[in-house]
């Protein structure tokens, strides 16, 4: 049996998706929603304030709370696995995987990752999807020194970003967004139009001292005491959401 507080979560997310609230509409209070479901007030409350941490619902104060953008939200203050984003509003995550392959890394790439150019580096393309549509196009690059068996993991099983934080765990990011219009490709695998606008979101990624036992024969010579002391690039990704999809925001207390 599920708590209560997930019931009127569920009840709240069946009337959006039905139509029968949409975006701007106010959303019953605490005390309405403890009554309509034979729960306390605090149980009400937990249901409206997770939904609002998820982005489905906004509180204006001393007005009330109300259906928000219909388009799912990201935090921009944190990562998080995009399967755990589309799970949390209860949807269902499913992907593509369309390339995971050993390629040599370019002039940009090295850069990236702080390597030599021409160096051997995994490449992964993956499509997410929530609700079998697509939200999140991710293009990443993986230095095989710090995770040797990238290429070997079963990504329907678990995201890329998901695995990498459990053997180099993140200590630290670079993050940028802006708005583009994607190459006809990204666009086909996006499932929009090709001048439709997209949010990109270039991540690199560190940890401090990359799990030695991740890297691979030849290059465990070359980690010493100073590099594992230090934020090792992990990954570079470039990740591609439709405009109409989805969105970026989160909750600032000063």
């Amino acid at each position: 049996m599920q708590p209560r507080y997930r019931v009127i979560k569920a009840a709240i997310l069946d009337a959006i998706e039905d139509g029968e609230m949409k975006p701007g509409s106010q959303v019953p209070s605490e005390n309405q929603l403890a009554q309509q479901h034979g729960v306390s007030r605090m149980t009400a409350r937990r249901a409206l304030s997770e939904m609002v941490d998820e982005g489905i619902l906004m509180r204006s104060q001393g007005i009330g709370t109300f259906v928000s953008d219909s388009r799912p939200m990201s935090s921009m203050l944190e990562i998080k696995s995009i399967r755990d984003e589309i799970e949390q509003r209860g949807h269902r995550y499913t992907n593509e995987i369309l390339v995971l392959e050993t390629a040599p890394a370019s002039n940009a790439i090295a850069q990236r990752l702080a390597i030599d150019v021409g160096k051997p580096v995994f490449h992964s393309i993956i499509v997410h999807c929530e609700n079998n549509l697509p939200v999140q196009y991710e293009d990443r690059w993986v230095n095989p020194m710090w995770v040797e068996d990238y290429l070997d993991k079963d990504f329907k099983a678990q995201t890329a970003n998901f695995y990498l934080n459990q053997v180099a765990p993140l200590s630290q990011a670079d993050h940028s967004v802006e708005a583009v219009v994607v190459e006809k490709d990204i666009a086909q695998a996006l499932l929009i139009k090709p001048k439709e606008p997209c949010l990109k979101i270039t991540r690199r990624t560190f940890s401090r001292g990359a799990l030695a036992s991740g890297a691979n024969n030849s290059d465990r010579s070359l980690i010493t005491k100073s590099t594992l002391n230090s934020n090792a690039v992990v990954s570079h990704a470039v990740l591609y959401h439709p405009g109409s999809r989805y969105r970026l925001g989160g909750h600032l207390e000063f």
